[in-house]
């Protein structure tokens, strides 16, 4: 007999033994409150805040997008009722791809379920509608990225992070007719890192590469109309596809490609990831919408939140916290240790009510292991001040060292990215 049940217990404590399993905490949003959720454990439920939230503009309790979603679920109900292909596209989602290609500046877009779903299906489409397509991708793309590539089964080359001299190199060598993808981000989530958008352009252009950019977490966040990095940049236009999420700044579900009508369509026709998935529920559709229309012409809350994240990193740093540099709304501070991070985790929610999840490998490097923090618009003041002094409290209880007392560059036991501690900005 084969005593499968072992096999997945082992992988279990495998996880418990590198101090990586996972524990979920059980929340409750309070709509009309955020950040303040309730914590339901041992029978009891408790306030707390939330500071790892990628609602990063507190649009999921906009009046707007709950009002959008509430009525359209009363007028046609909650399911999609299919696929796209059968019984799915509805009214509402119609209107929610051309408000995103609006949005981007580009002739058509595409739904799908979740943003994971979006990259995994167009570039893996993309890239085999491509005779001998080779994908060029950034070394710290996301898991949906990598799993794009992987699925498209033709050859791919990775090219160090942000780096463009090597990725030229790559691009230099290929064969100059041979049709090439280069995927990559425009904010690195972990790390709140920005790719050379122009300079990737450029090379595009010079070696004649489609782009495909992911700017889930930029989306709402940067651009006039909160069109992301490439908007803000103002080259968007210089992009073949931009890939963004409606769960994060715009609060919602789902992920979207945008580009030309040809390459839109020839997704929805051959990706099994969108053909075989069921639908965006029309309320769900239909409070992205009412996200995306606010924000494109509201900058109140994008100035807001960056406020607060720059003022977060000021104040951190301020206080000899080990804050790693970010070029971004994150803010990730350094722990360098997946046990003492979780135990960190651990004390700021059991003690002072603050909930951030600890980020340990494979998300990050080992030796990098990091509280990643999120302030929002709606993370005021004297929320940053109490959250600094817990982490004051924290990083003592639990005997993680501050920026000050960790070794100098160089030091056999620095963690594999070296840590530059901000100073101020955003």
């Amino acid at each position: 007999m084969i005593d499968y049940q072992s096999h997945f217990r082992s992988a279990i404590e495998a996880l418990h033994a590198e101090k990586r399993y996972r524990v979920f905490a059980d929340l409750e949003r309070i709509a009309g409150r955020f950040p303040q959720a309730i914590w339901r454990h041992d029978g009891k439920a408790e306030e707390i805040t939330v500071w790892c939230s990628n609602d990063y503009l507190g649009m999921g309790q906009h009046d707007a997008v709950v009002t959008a979603m509430r009525e359209t679920a009363g007028i046609m109900g909650t399911g999609a009722g299919g696929t796209r292909n059968i019984s799915g596209t509805n009214h509402p989602l119609v209107e929610l791809e051309q408000e995103l290609a609006d949005l981007h500046g580009k002739e058509a877009a595409l739904v799908f379920t979740s943003g994971f779903v979006s990259n995994e299906a167009s570039i893996s489409t993309i890239a085999r509608l491509l005779p001998d397509c080779l994908i060029l991708s950034d070394e710290l793309n996301h898991a949906s990225m990598i799993e794009g590539v992987r699925k498209a089964g033709g050859k791919k080359q990775i090219f160090r992070h942000n780096d463009v001299a090597h990725l030229e190199e790559l691009l230099k060598a290929a064969e100059p007719g041979r049709p090439k993808l280069i995927v990559f981000e425009s904010v690195y989530s972990m790390d709140g890192d920005i790719a050379p958008i122009a300079q990737i352009c450029d090379l595009a252009d010079r070696y004649n590469a489609m782009t495909y950019i992911d700017e889930v977490h930029a989306v709402g966040m940067y651009g006039a109309r909160g069109g992301g990095i490439s908007e803000r940049d103002g080259v968007a236009a210089r992009i073949d596809v931009i890939e963004g999420t409606l769960a994060k700044a715009f609060g919602v579900l789902g992920g979207y490609i945008t580009g030309s009508q040809h390459l839109i369509d020839a997704v929805r026709s051959y990706a099994p990831g969108f053909i075989f998935t069921t639908a965006l529920p029309p309320a769900l559709a239909a409070a992205a919408t009412a996200s995306i229309r606010h924000l494109k012409q509201s900058q109140a809350e994008r100035d807001g939140q960056q406020r607060q994240a720059s003022r977060a990193k000021a104040v951190f740093a301020a206080a000899n916290l080990p804050v790693m540099p970010s070029d971004t709304h994150i803010v990730p501070v350094l722990v360098g240790d997946p046990d003492l991070c979780k135990q960190a985790s651990d004390h700021l929610l059991t003690r002072h009510g603050i909930y951030i999840q600890p980020i340990n490998y494979p998300t990050v490097p080992r030796g990098t292991e990091r509280l990643r923090i999120t302030p929002t618009p709606l993370h005021g003041d004297a929320l940053i001040d109490t959250l600094r002094d817990a982490l004051v409290e924290t990083w003592i209880s639990v005997g993680i060292p501050f920026a000050g007392d960790r070794p100098a560059q160089g030091e056999a036991d620095m963690p594999a990215t070296p840590l530059v501690v901000s100073k101020a900005g955003g």
